[in-house]
């Protein structure tokens, strides 16, 4: 019970400390981002705001992150490596958030980053394995732990800042899948990745005043990078290393919200023959616009899906498959009810409308196919 408490407690004070200093730290670097000319301009469509915002509101939530690691974790090898890594990102995303780098620069440096941890201790060993009719529950990586490592981890910070299109979303993301880590974490009373999850989630609410709709500060790439980078590391101290046997669906399921939308839109554009890496308006937040939703709505969907995927990812790690499908489908049904109370009329006719234009195109397209046949 002492034990209990006592976790609980440096839970609270970690996440009470970034939370206070991410807040005030906020109208500082929104200064500074004025000074250095780290300004989002509207130039293109993707962009939702109309007005210039200052960018690198990721430094504050860096700076609450950073303050109350050094008060409140035990700094061990495999840790500082992952904050070595973390330096490296923030210092990639404010000279971007600055001036626009290279994608092919950020994404070699990012590598570079990665493998500072996966060197120093942090890899996926292992990874439970999907075929559930084998003998073999899971599966020892050996020498391909490396690249696997570097690969989640590269994937996952550039997927959460992929997702960083509407106001508050990526930073609401980011804190419902550390709060899912840290839930996880307690639970399983591995008290550092608890209290690092905890410093990470207060990082961001302090943030989310200035970043809520309408925002008055972005995050950037700083934030974006920094919590993708974060959240990528510690997915593998906390779960891979101590849930082996269902590693490979829980922090899917965590950050299932950033990797669905980034696999999605490579498939899109190297479909349409186009580079994965172009930047277009038809992630899931610009799709939700486009339907309707205004920014809030928006947003709020995409937390509630978040929150069920978390939620989801709880019950796996702690009760078990059957338990998690079937809570899974339940909040499914719940999300499914609470959508055809809260969203307009108009817009479940037009969903409606889209649903039966592209059931009437595969209609097309069969006849199409009989007819040559």
């Amino acid at each position: 019970m002492f034990l209990e408490n006592r976790l609980i407690g440096y839970v609270v004070l970690a996440l009470l400390v970034a939370l206070i200093v991410s807040f005030l730290m906020t109208p500082v670097v929104k200064t500074f981002a004025y000074k250095v000319g780290a300004i989002d301009v509207p130039k293109d469509g993707r962009r939702m705001h109309k007005v210039p915002i200052p960018r690198l509101g990721g430094l504050a939530i860096f700076i609450g992150f950073m303050v109350s690691i050094l008060l409140f974790v035990e700094i061990s090898p495999e840790m500082k490596s992952i904050l070595l890594g973390a330096v490296i990102i923030v210092v990639l995303g404010v000279v971007d958030d600055i001036m626009a780098l290279p994608a092919m620069l950020k994404f070699v440096i990012q590598i570079l980053a990665a493998l500072i941890p996966t060197t120093h201790g942090v890899v996926i060993q292992t990874l439970s394995n999907p075929n559930v009719l084998s003998d073999n529950p899971y599966w020892t990586l050996g020498w391909v732990s490396i690249p696997v490592t570097v690969l989640w981890i590269v994937a996952i910070t550039n997927a959460v800042n992929l997702i960083d299109g509407l106001d508050g979303l990526a930073n609401g993301v980011s804190a419902i899948s550390a709060t899912t880590v840290l839930v996880i974490a307690m639970l399983g009373s591995e008290i550092q990745v608890a209290i690092v999850m905890a410093a990470l989630v207060g990082a961001c609410v302090g943030f989310m005043p200035y970043n809520q709709n309408p925002a008055k500060m972005f995050m950037g790439d700083t934030g974006a990078t920094f919590l993708g980078y974060i959240l990528a590391t510690m997915s593998i101290q906390g779960l891979f290393k101590f849930y082996a046997i269902i590693s490979f669906a829980v922090p899917f399921l965590i950050l299932g919200l950033p990797i669905f939308d980034t696999a999605f839109a490579f498939i899109r554009r190297i479909a349409h023959g186009q580079s994965p890496m172009k930047a277009d308006r038809s992630h899931i937040h610009h799709r939700l616009i486009d339907m309707g939703l205004n920014q809030k709505q928006a947003v709020a969907t995409l937390y509630v899906i978040s929150t069920i995927l978390g939620l989801s990812a709880v019950v796996l790690a702690t009760s078990g498959e059957e338990k998690a499908m079937l809570f899974f489908l339940a909040l499914c049904v719940v999300a499914i009810v609470a959508a055809r109370v809260v969203f307009p009329k108009e817009i479940r006719e037009e969903l409606h409308e889209e649903m039966e234009e592209l059931k009437d195109h595969g209609h097309h397209e069969q006849d199409k196919k009989e007819e040559e046949l």
